[in-house]
């Protein structure tokens, strides 16, 4: 199970979109590509900028890349 119960579309949504890479995408919303893999990877939910910074670049809403599982 990730680690967080925020989950995420990134990579599926960056293939979509030309195999943007990962570092164009964190380019794009000005953190590093490490975050990015860790985003992906489900290691930590984004803040809220982040999310809708990653929407933004990919030219979706907010809840076509990221969804939430509630906790057990």
């Amino acid at each position: 199970m990730s680690g967080t119960p925020v989950g995420n579309d990134i990579r599926r949504l960056r293939f979509e979109r030309g195999e943007m890479t990962q570092q164009a995408l964190a380019d794009a919303c000005g953190v590093t590509r490490q975050t990015i893999i860790a985003l992906e990877a489900g290691k930590y939910a984004p803040s809220l900028e982040l999310a809708f910074r990653i929407a933004h670049a990919l030219g979706v809403r907010i809840e076509d890349v990221f969804h939430w599982s509630r906790p057990q």
